[in-house]
């Protein structure tokens, strides 16, 4: 189980106490098990400071706190407190990450049947999508849009997301598709053919929380191969 320590002290030294802990980052390389560190300086004190450390469980937040270097930076960061610092050692019961939810809702979304939504929930109006498909960026929600329909009216497909990362306002979602060729593709006719590609998308996501820009990356030139598009090329 996920584990956190919030850590809260008051200083007013806190540029000594930030070379402190870049200190400490670079003595415990390749040895703490700490996985996300934030730290942060209350809006209506400066002088309170609070730290959230997060460890994979409670058992290796103790091994990090048994590393040599933990002590003798813990004793540093004491001696630039105005008194001594607190520890809350916390269990995480839920952990929520938005964007990976609106990375899953979107890519369930562009495979569903029956007419596409609106997509105004998920996508800002004025989102710019990059794939190697086009020559040109893709602007706006409308535009977006109409090329989704376009690969939902030439294949019953199905996307399977292998690993989702998310990271302050982006996240890169590594997935496979595979689908049925049921209609015109690019000037291709049907073919009824099975077919799949794997690829990668990393979203940008705005203050509202919606994707303000698309990156695709995904093998064109395998799917094309797959729908016999290059047989008189390859002949």
């Amino acid at each position: 189980m996920t584990f956190v320590q919030l850590i809260e002290c008051r200083t007013s030294r806190f540029d000594e106490m930030n070379r402190l802990i870049d200190t400490w980052l670079e003595q415990t390389g390749g040895k703490r098990t700490a996985t996300h560190a934030l730290v942060g300086k209350d809006r209506s004190d400066r002088g309170h400071i609070v730290e959230m450390v997060e460890f994979p469980s409670y058992e290796e937040a103790m091994r990090n706190s048994n590393l040599p270097e933990t002590d003798e930076i813990f004793r540093g960061m004491v001696a630039l407190c105005d008194d001594m610092p607190t520890f809350i050692d916390l269990e995480v019961v839920r952990d929520e990450r938005l964007c990976d939810d609106t990375v899953r809702r979107f890519f369930d979304t562009l495979a569903g049947t029956g007419e596409l939504p609106p997509l105004n929930d998920l996508i800002d109006e004025d989102c710019h999508s990059h794939d190697p498909i086009n020559p040109q960026t893709t602007i706006g929600l409308d535009t977006i849009r109409r090329e989704f329909r376009m690969w939902r009216e030439a294949f019953d497909s199905a996307f399977t997301l292998d690993d989702v990362l998310a990271q302050d306002d982006r996240a890169c979602a590594r997935w496979s598709w595979k689908g049925t060729h049921k209609g015109e593709f690019l000037g291709i006719v049907p073919t009824g053919r099975q077919v799949g590609m794997t690829g990668t998308t990393l979203f940008h996501f705005g203050p509202d929380g919606k994707i303000t820009e698309l990156w695709w990356q995904h093998d064109h030139l395998g799917l094309l191969q797959q729908l016999g598009a290059l047989d008189e090329l390859e002949t």
